[in-house]
């Protein structure tokens, strides 16, 4: 059920493949620690596709260098076209990522040295539950 709700799947079909009625579905969505549950194992599915996704942009960078060096003009120039298009973005997004990594270390410590007041994490549509 929690691998079911974490990949999106309506509370009905998570209960569904659960063995256990909607009714007990929601009354476990109602529950803080049930959510957590469904919030980790959706962050597990992420991280994992993000290093997925960073490993095929490896392996794309790696054709667009061999695209590059083709005999064929249309075929280099497309492969420079999008070599150009795509590295400002893709160093802008690291760049934001290290910014991101940098302000939230920040603002633990903040938090830590007691700078900060106490935050209430942001609601989720998790905190309602799936739609039926």
């Amino acid at each position: 059920m929690i691998i079911a709700l974490a990949r999106g799947e309506t509370v009905k079909r998570a209960a569904a493949l659960g063995g256990i009625s909607e009714r007990t579905l929601q009354r476990r969505m109602a529950e803080p620690q049930f959510r957590a549950q469904v919030l980790e194992a959706r962050q597990v599915m992420v991280d994992r596709g993000v290093g997925l996704l960073a490993d095929l942009g490896v392996e794309a960078g790696r054709t667009l260098h061999r695209l590059l060096k083709s005999k064929r003009p249309s075929v280099a120039l497309g492969a420079a076209r999008t070599i150009l298009e795509m590295g400002p973005k893709w160093r802008e997004a690291g760049e934001l990522a290290q910014r991101w990594t940098d302000l939230e270390a920040r603002f633990a410590e903040a938090l830590a040295a007691g700078k900060l007041p106490e935050t209430k994490a942001p609601s989720s549509s998790i905190a309602q539950g799936p739609a039926t």
